[in-house]
This record gives C-alpha cells, structure tokens and sequence, in this order.
C-alpha cells in the first residue's frame, strides 16, 4: 500500500511540474526559444594597440636557438620569428599584416642543409643470464 502511495505522489508531481505549453499540433507554429541577452559589456578600447615585444633562446647543450619580435601601432603589425632546423639551417619568417590586407609572409633559410654519414653497426649481442634455478627446500614435515 505504502508503494502505492508513493508512486501516486510521483505521478502527481511529474504531472504539476510539466510546463503548461500545448504540444505543437500539425500545422502549428512551435515554441521558438531565444538566448539570453548579454548581462556584460565590454568597454570600448580607448586607443588602438600598441605593443612590441620579443624574446630568444639560445641553449648549446641541446642545440635550441629560436626565437621572435613583434611590434604593432594600431593595424599595421609587423614581426619576425626564426629556429633553428634539425638539418643545421636557420629559417626566418619575416611578415607583416596592414590592416585588412591579411598575414603577408616571406621565408628565408640560411645555411646549407646537412646530412652527417650515419655507420651502421650490426646490434650488441644481447647479455641475458637467465636466472639461477630456485634452491627451495621444503618444511620438513611434523608427524
């Protein structure tokens, strides 16, 4: 009985809680949802940007050199970045980006590519010991 009960009052409340919107029937017009309007607005910018930054890295022990600059006064940037390829050349990208012309981009290697002569050698023989056989000795047994 206690089951019954139960049951009616989740029924019941299913049924309170369905919102009283008519199911769209053929030929009618469904519910149309819109998103929320925005609560934030940002502030409009004071004055065009102005920036320039840069940085390098230049590690000898593992061989990283890279590194950019980049200065911007309000649509006309204009920059550069290198690295330094695995191949022992540098590659530049200089570039520049004027308003709505889009990202204008000129790459340049310097160096000559190199490809040291690799030997190959058969592999080491492999130095497996196999594991000493196990020296078990067994409980002597109590009678």
């Amino acid at each position: 009985m206690a089951l019954k009960v139960v049951l009616l009052s989740a029924l019941a409340a299913v049924t309170l809680a369905r919102p009283d919107i008519p199911p769209p029937s053929y030929g009618a017009p469904a519910p149309s949802y819109h998103a929320p309007a925005p609560s934030y607005h940002a502030p409009a910018p004071e004055a065009p940007p102005k920036y320039d930054y840069n940085y390098a890295v230049k590690d000898e022990y593992s061989g990283n050199d890279f590194g950019a600059q980049e200065a911007r006064d309000g649509y006309d940037t204009q920059g550069s970045y290198y690295v330094q390829l695995p191949d022992g050349r540098l590659q530049k990208v200089t570039y520049t980006v004027n308003g709505d012309s889009g990202f204008v981009a000129e790459v340049t290697y310097e160096g000559e590519a190199q490809y040291p002569q690799e030997s190959y050698a058969p592999a080491p023989k492999p130095s497996y010991v196999p594991a000493p056989a196990p020296s078990y000795v067994p409980a002597p047994a109590y009678q």
